[in-house]
């Protein structure tokens, strides 16, 4: 199964994991998968129509990836949403 990688604030939406092996033959099948097992991630990483929101990254094995690419059993997802705000 692909294995998807999570950084905070989705790690603690998913139970503190930081690794799970979500099942799926697209970023899009596994990442629906992640938010069916793990309900609070929901809505974190894709907008209501299934597309990646526009501040997250998604990295198939180094490349970035969309909702609709590809992946195998031996891929590495990475999910990095960005990180906004800052000093004024």
């Amino acid at each position: 199964m692909p294995v998807v990688l999570l950084r905070s604030p989705l790690r603690d939406l998913a139970g503190g994991n930081r690794s799970l092996e979500i099942p799926g033959a697209t970023v899009g099948e596994v990442l629906r998968a992640l938010e069916g097992t793990w309900p609070k991630t929901t809505g974190w990483v894709l907008d209501e129509r299934g597309v990646i929101r526009q501040h997250v990254n998604v990295f198939v094995n180094g490349e970035r990836a969309s909702a609709d690419a590809s992946v195998t059993d031996n891929d590495r997802l990475h999910v990095l949403p960005s990180i906004t705000g800052g000093s004024e």
